[in-house]
């Protein structure tokens, strides 16, 4: 039998490191999906009322977020409500 030789084992992380490491995968991950609701909101609130194509874009990324718990319902529900108003 050949033995091992310098192999190193891997330390355990303490479930509080786990639970930061998560948290801060979640924030980033949140925060890409914000991101990405501003800026289309932005680009219809600048467009103006020639923005009708990318409204249902704009509905489609915060009915996902409100899906996946980054945003409320009732927050989603408010924010398309602004952005097809402001097309109409």
């Amino acid at each position: 039998m050949a033995e091992k030789k310098n192999v190193k084992k891997k330390k355990k992380m303490s479930s509080a490191e786990k639970q930061a490491k998560q948290a801060q995968a979640r924030h980033r991950r949140n925060q890409m999906v914000l991101t990405r609701i501003r800026k289309l909101a932005k680009k219809i609130r600048v467009s103006g009322p020639e923005a009708k194509g990318l409204l249902p874009q704009a509905y489609s990324q915060i009915d996902r977020a409100a899906k996946k718990g980054v945003i409320h319902k009732r927050t989603a529900a408010r924010r398309k409500a602004r952005l097809s108003r402001l097309v109409k």
